[in-house]
């Protein structure tokens, strides 16, 4: 059976439309990075911040509606041909309504005042989900996933099984998350908030760089467009926040993706990393491409471009993927160029690569060694 990623609804820190997208992902441009003055311990960090206009109480369903309209077209057509409750939804995210809720608490302590109900709905993981289900009047399954990290790359499994058992003809799918000071100021207590410019595969490396951003896919059955080919999960539940070093779960996610796409490895053009800029991630991860690929596949790390974008990282990676193979160009992976000492040999894409581009793999790698892979293609 064939499934088909049709159209994209995209919003990240490289811009608000696929044109701006692909203009500013081809040059690697990084000046998303730095349009808003975001504050950790008093000093300004780099943001992958989206310039998308604040309506709502929630900022996530600002950033869903910005790539909802992008697709209103499809949503339509999906609503014309197929009876509402085979319609589903699924979406990654892990600080739905975090950032808000944290500052409703902050003004109740600060003022001796009782916390307002509706923080604890601000808090519902499943906020993203009930929300596009009154914005599309999709009425089949609509839940979250949160996974951390890999969130919004393991939905596609999740939304292939709905379509596999008949429950579904075709599924809303991808990730969201906005911006959050909690988790900016939990990676920071962590030591893995870079307060400079992430630099991913570098020996100068020092750890990542947060943003906001939204991915959404219509999924259904089909032969024609960009496909879904395979989907590898793992869990090494190595440690609670380091990836395993030895790379075995993202040497599994990567080989089961590869099986259940029935490719080999020389059938791959390009990886899309997780490539946080982290030194444990990129020792990690560079070892485990090494272990499957060697070093003859060009692999990028989208992070210096967009931030780190936490539950919605996995859409963000598969919609840049997705523009890629549409309209066939290379991401350049960006960093100093002092290539890591302890990070095993890969190929990074630089600005000028030119190869045709029809398969792409993408890693989203979590705590807890919650690891995805997915493999798209024409």
């Amino acid at each position: 059976m064939e499934y088909v990623l049709k159209n994209l609804g995209f919003v990240c820190a490289l811009g608000t439309n696929h044109a701006d997208i692909v203009k500013n992902a081809r040059l690697g441009s990084t000046s998303g990075m730095f349009k808003e003055n975001i504050l950790v311990d008093g000093e300004v960090v780099p943001f992958g911040a989206v310039s998308v206009e604040r309506t709502h109480e929630l900022r996530m369903y600002d950033l869903i509606d910005c790539a909802l309209n992008q697709i209103s077209g499809d949503i339509e057509l999906l609503k014309q041909n197929y009876d509402l409750n085979r319609l589903g939804i699924i979406v990654g995210a892990c600080n739905t309504g975090v950032h808000e809720a944290q500052k409703q608490i902050e003004h109740a302590f600060k003022n001796n005042t009782e916390i307002d109900e509706s923080v604890i709905n601000d808090l519902e993981l499943g906020n993203p989900s009930e929300y596009l289900r009154k914005k599309t009047g999709f009425g089949g399954p609509a839940f979250t996933v949160s996974t951390a990290c890999s969130s919004s790359l393991k939905v596609f499994q999740s939304a292939r099984q709905l379509l596999d058992n008949d429950v579904c003809d075709a599924v809303l799918v991808g990730g969201v998350d906005g911006q959050c000071d909690f988790a900016l100021n939990g990676f920071n207590a962590l030591g893995a908030l870079s307060k400079k410019h992430t630099n991913p595969m570098s020996k100068n490396r020092d750890g990542i760089n947060l943003g906001e951003g939204v991915a959404l896919f219509i999924l259904e059955k089909g032969c024609c467009g960009i496909k879904l080919l395979g989907i590898g999960e793992s869990s090494d539940a190595y440690h609670l926040t380091s990836p395993d070093p030895t790379g075995s779960g993202a040497i599994s996610s990567m080989n089961m993706a590869l099986m259940d796409a029935k490719l080999l490895p020389k059938d791959i053009d390009f990886i899309n990393m997780h490539g946080t800029g982290t030194v444990a991630n990129d020792a990690m991860e560079s070892l485990a491409i090494n272990t499957v690929f060697g070093d003859n596949v060009l692999c990028v790390s989208t992070k210096p471009l967009t931030g780190h974008t936490l539950g919605a990282a996995g859409a963000i990676s598969m919609g840049l993927s997705w523009l890629m193979i549409k309209y066939n160009f290379v991401i350049p992976h960006v960093f100093d160029g002092e290539y890591g000492d302890d990070c095993a040999k890969i190929k990074l894409a630089q600005i000028g690569d030119d190869k045709e581009i029809n398969r792409i793999l993408c890693n989203a790698f979590a705590f807890g060694g919650s690891n995805a892979s997915l493999i798209m293609g024409k």
